[in-house]
């Protein structure tokens, strides 16, 4: 196989009563102003509503709200299907976008010279005899489950995720002077594009070299295969 939330509630409101002779009688002294004046100003912080004191703990939506915005059209044609298959292997979509990416370029009929198919060019005996290779569904569904795999095997190390997705899980754990120079690089793309994309960068300087390097022509028949404008 060549082959994401509210924030948490810091705890609970609570409603400070002030007594209606405590701030209004008789002869008011400055520090008795002074601690009234206080107890207003903690009734009003303690009652602002939760989505105002949470916003800046919010997330940078992304341009579809599932993948970051610097992925190719051709990518980001398959941006809700991502995240379903995403889900279905407890992945994060932009690093299944981020292998579609550097596979196929979103090109679901792509095919490698080593027999590699599909969206996340997988290799054929990772089929069952009746699955077809190049539906979508049963691509991304074995494909990923190996990438799932890879993870798991890496601790949860992108980069080295990916060089087993390309290299076979065997490579992780490793010298990487051993990996072969196609894993080296595959590595490299990968994670230089999927650290651009958890940051929701809209573009990154990663996935320009990769389409500079070769990436563009394997994007162009894919943009052509979708029929994209």
């Amino acid at each position: 196989m060549t082959p994401a939330r509210s924030a948490p509630r810091t705890g609970r409101k609570s409603r400070q009563t002030v007594p209606s002779s405590g701030c209004l009688s008789g002869f008011l002294l400055p520090p008795l102003i002074a601690l009234c004046f206080g107890i207003f100003l903690a009734v009003v912080t303690t009652n602002r509503p939760e989505s105002e004191s949470h916003a800046s703990a919010a997330p940078a939506a992304s341009a579809n709200g599932v993948i970051a915005p610097l992925f190719t059209p051709e990518v980001q044609f398959w941006a809700a299907s991502l995240a379903t298959w995403a889900a279905e292997h407890g992945l994060d979509p932009n690093l299944a976008a981020t292998v579609m990416q550097i596979e196929s370029c979103g090109n679901p009929s792509a095919r490698s010279s080593a027999g590699a198919a599909g969206l996340f060019q997988v290799m054929p005996y990772h089929f069952q005899a009746y699955e077809d290779a190049y539906d979508p569904q049963t691509n991304a569904l074995r494909g990923l489950d190996y990438l799932h795999r890879a993870l798991e095997r890496s601790g949860g190390e992108a980069r080295l995720a990916l060089a087993g997705y390309n290299g076979g899980i065997g490579v992780i754990g490793r010298a990487e002077t051993s990996w072969a120079a196609e894993t080296r690089r595959y590595a490299y793309w990968g994670s230089g594009i999927y650290a651009d994309a958890v940051n929701n960068a809209s573009e990154s300087s990663r996935l320009n070299e990769w389409l500079a390097a070769g990436g563009a022509s394997l994007c162009r028949k894919a943009h052509q295969r979708l029929g994209l404008p």
